[in-house]
């Protein structure tokens, strides 16, 4: 009698935490897929599958990836900050962010560094006051904000 084949292995929710981690940890570095991929000698498509955990990314290549990305393999399975939506890599997530301050650590000036910081700020605030209907004159969305 022949025995059944056992199933592929399949994914987990942990295999997909992997991923997203890998992803973020590779735009955070400013490494395109493919860059990571030609480094770890696997195509793009591979490194595709990793970061949306469709395959299953194995401990010897999971140690060339930390390696490539300057992290520990820890740092690929710790968990999400309760506070994620406040900070955190939930927040880097947001489109934009990680060039934000790619560019806001360049600027050498700490007048200028604090300057951009309150242009920031106010266009929140801004931004914000508009989701809710309310009309803002930019020149006094700071005066009328406490805490600025």
């Amino acid at each position: 009698m022949a025995k059944p084949s056992p199933k592929p292995k399949q994914t987990t929710a942990i295999d997909h935490g992997v991923g997203s981690r890998i992803a973020f940890l590779r735009a955070a570095n400013g490494l395109s897929q493919s860059a990571l991929a030609s480094a770890l000698g696997v195509s793009f498509q591979q490194v595709q599958k990793y970061e949306t955990g469709k395959n299953r990314v194995g401990a010897g290549r999971l140690q060339a990836i930390a390696e490539r990305l300057g992290v520990p393999v820890s740092s690929f399975f710790e968990p999400e900050p309760e506070s994620a939506t406040e900070n955190g890599p939930s927040l880097l997530r947001v489109s934009g962010a990680v060039e934000l301050l790619r560019a806001y650590n360049q600027i050498a000036d700490d007048q200028m560094r604090r300057d951009v910081l309150s242009l920031v700020k106010s266009a929140a605030r801004v931004g914000q006051h508009r989701a809710a209907g309310a009309t803002v004159d930019p020149g006094t969305a700071d005066a009328a904000t406490p805490g600025n």
